[in-house]
């Protein structure tokens, strides 16, 4: 029995099929078998047909011995089928390379859900790919398998039966069957069915299928009375509503569906003939008065339509279209009026503020593209007030961001005039990313950069090499950007050496520490406690942070862990903070007993003191928790590892030089963790010499010495002398002292 049936119905198709049939023999996963059928098609597709079939013993040719529309033609491959799944493709769209084993996975995933979503990209004859604007509805984040109650949603889809994988099994015991139509909406009344029967869904947000639009031929592209079949195919939706009273909660929204289908077809006047659109809008009356539910509500936005449909008033609802249009248009101008009008006056007083004298005891600080106050921006900023109180300093950040702020601190919103003035006039400017704008350089303007810790991946001209992770990046604007900077703050030798190839200028390198850091041996175990209370996590247990960082290949960021089932093989006396990335657009998971989304937190210097342990794939936060000196575990399964190193690179390979134990599975990462390998005398290990590598400088007075070399002047002699990473005492974990009491199992090297 294979994975996959894959059903593709021909019909005058000929030109296509050939490039359609092989991308699907081609796919890396070879669990499938093809089901070919020739809908009695009077060109070449028969023969084509049996040709694959001759050289691949996976191709299963039907011939039909008359046309019956696609939805026949697939009723007939599905009656053959014996694979665990069915895929329908159109004989000229083709399936994108890997797709079957991306869906393979994620069915594997979710638990074999009865269907599984995916999406497709529009190509044109033209050569332009368009992926389809609804794809948000195809997150993979949250809870799955899902049912349709959970993700509505998904009914704004397409509805094809090409962009899912349905489960054999689940089909047939539902009785699921295409009916007869034209073949432009014969897919309506099997895909909403299918949707609102299924018992689990679940989705895949990666584009699976290239959904030709060809230039002639196309069925939506024609002037033809066959587009009246919409009708036909809503009388068999409502009746088969009809037939499950148990589905009567969905009938208002599917009305509503059915009402803005047949505004777009009526609205698209190269579809109906011009004698037959008086007819269609007759028709379109009468579908509404009786398939409408009394008492549900018409959506604003909607009502225009509705009344073109309930009362066939052709002329009031142009007349209501060119009204709203006007206003749109109208509102837009205004809009653009007010933003142009705005833009012109800060630019000039802008350059007003270029020519007036700067200001020698002005500081602006900024992190994360206006964030909160926080990393290294904002322990100088701290150290700015401590150590040259002259300094009057200011944070630019958006105003949700405010609170984070220190009160002594002023807080600036970007683009506005105090905005534009303070990166006139301001002496001193200090990131950690680049101002918007960017401001221009003024003689006398010293720019410091911290940039974000130790690299580990591939960063700043190294990615002209990866255009996965490079995405839009402009080169020339970077380089722009280094040319503005005095001073870059350097936490290692390894992070000079980088800096200066990646980012190459005239500034100065100060490898002073990274002042993020000073916080991990200044905390007392008071401040520890104190956030573990904040955070929730309760006493006696083991808190383990889990920060991931960001795939630049891939769309959707998930996470590789099931933090559930971790927390649930390791017992009650675990809990998990879970972090993503700022860039990863929400939570790992949905927050548990357990589980504690600390993703919105604005300190994560304050997550890594109110942990025991870390676990982490490849995000540069290991190099700030080496400083704390406790237990860290990298997870690296060597599929994504690999995966990582091709899209985005790395310095070095994490795996031949850890800060601690290495997992490669899930079950290995839960295995690390229940035999105490975590923080046993190998692991202790490898964290010494992973700090006394990376960690040389971070002895608390980072910022200091940066305050003292930049703003005071003072020669690098006379700057505090560095503490060795062997003399440092930062504040230890609260579980450490309860479980050095606890024999620690001998260790083999990982």
């Amino acid at each position: 029995m294979p994975r996959f049936s894959v059903i593709v119905p021909a019909y005058q198709v000929q030109a296509y099929l050939h490039e359609c049939l092989e991308s699907v023999l081609s796919q890396s996963c070879p669990d499938l078998e093809l089901i070919a059928v020739d809908d009695c098609s009077p060109d070449a597709c028969g023969a084509i047909v049996d040709e694959f079939a001759a050289r691949d013993p996976r191709v299963r040719p039907l011939h039909l011995p008359a046309n019956g529309g696609p939805g026949r033609a697939r009723n007939a491959g599905m009656a053959e089928a014996t694979g665990d799944y069915v895929l329908f493709l159109d004989g000229d769209d083709t399936l994108t390379p890997d797709a079957l084993r991306t869906i393979a996975d994620r069915l594997k995933e979710t638990g074999d859900p009865d269907v599984l979503v995916y999406d497709h990209a529009r190509t044109h004859w033209s050569g332009e790919t368009l992926r389809d604007q609804s794809a948000e509805h195809l997150t993979e984040q949250g809870p799955a398998p899902f049912r349709l109650e959970d993700r509505p949603g998904l009914l704004n889809l397409l509805t094809v039966a090409w962009n899912k994988a349905y489960r054999r099994e689940f089909v047939e015991r539902e009785a699921f069957a295409f009916p007869p139509g034209s073949g432009c909406d014969d897919d309506t009344p099997w895909t909403y069915p299918v949707l609102m029967t299924a018992g689990s869904l679940a989705t895949l947000d990666r584009v699976c299928v290239h959904h030709r639009q060809r230039r002639r031929g196309g069925i939506l592209g024609t002037t033809d009375r066959r587009h009246f079949d919409v009708f036909e195919q809503y009388d068999r939706l409502f009746a088969f509503l009809d037939g499950r009273p148990e589905l009567a909660g969905w009938r208002p929204l599917l009305f509503r569906r059915m009402v803005d289908h047949l505004v777009t077809v009526y609205g698209r006047r190269a579809r109906l003939p011009r004698a037959a659109r008086t007819e269609f809008l007759r028709k379109s009356r009468a579908h509404y008065r009786r398939y409408r539910t009394p008492g549900s509500p018409v959506p604003p936005g909607s009502r225009a339509r509705h009344v073109l449909i309930r009362l066939g008033l052709l002329r009031t609802y142009r007349l209501l279209r060119l009204t709203s249009a006007v206003h749109r248009r109208a509102v837009r101008r205004s809009v653009r009026l007010l933003r142009s009008t705005r833009a012109m006056a800060l630019r000039l007083h802008y350059r007003i503020q270029l020519r007036l004298p700067l200001r020698a005891d002005r500081a602006v600080f900024s992190s994360h593209r206006d964030r909160g106050h926080g990393c290294s921006p904002g322990a100088l900023e701290g150290a700015f007030r401590s150590f040259a109180p002259h300094i009057r300093t200011a944070w630019i950040a958006r105003p949700e961001h405010h609170h984070t702020v220190p009160t002594a601190t002023r807080r600036l919103r970007p683009d506005t005039a105090a905005y534009w003035t303070a990166l006139a006039r301001s002496k001193y400017l200090v990131t950690n990313a680049e101002f918007d704008g960017p401001p221009v350089k003024r003689s006398g303007q010293i720019v410091v950069q911290t940039l974000h810790g130790t690299p580990l991946k591939h960063m700043g001209l190294d990615l002209q090499e990866r255009p996965a992770a490079a995405r839009d990046t402009d080169f020339g604007a970077l380089v722009r950007n280094v040319d503005t900077w005095d001073y870059v703050v350097s936490a290692n030798r390894h992070s000079t050496l980088t800096w200066e190839r990646v980012y190459p200028g005239g500034y100065t390198t100060l490898a002073h520490g990274c002042p993020r850091n000073d916080v991990f041996q200044r905390a007392t175990s008071a401040d520890v406690a104190r956030l573990r209370e904040t955070l929730g996590i309760p006493a006696d247990t083991v808190a383990i942070l889990y920060a991931p960082t960001y795939r630049d290949y891939r769309r959707t960021q998930r996470s590789a862990l099931d933090l559930e089932r971790v927390v649930r093989r390791l017992g009650p006396r675990f809990v998990v903070l879970a972090r993503a990335h700022p860039r990863h657009g929400g939570p790992l998971t949905g927050p548990t007993a357990r589980v504690i989304d600390v993703t919105d937190h604005h300190s994560v210097e304050s997550l890594c003191l109110a942990s025991d342990a870390l676990v982490t794939d490849y995000s540069s936060i290991m190099f700030d928790y080496a400083n704390l000196d406790r237990p860290i575990v990298v997870h690296a399964a060597d599929e994504d590892w690999a995966a990582y190193e091709a899209a985005r690179g790395t310095y070095f390979d994490l795996r031949s030089f850890p800060p601690g134990a290495v997992a490669r599975s899930e079950d290995e990462l839960i295995d690390i963790f229940a035999t105490g390998h975590w923080r046993g005398s190998r692991s202790a290990q490898l964290r010494s010499a992973f700090r006394e590598r990376f960690c040389p400088y971070d002895d608390g007075r980072a910022a200091e010495r940066v305050v003292r070399r930049v703003v005071l002047g003072e020669a690098d002699a006379a700057l505090p002398p560095v503490v060795p990473p062997a003399e440092r005492h930062p504040v230890p974990s609260p579980a450490r002292t309860r479980l050095t009491m606890i024999p620690q199992p001998a260790e083999a090297p990982r």
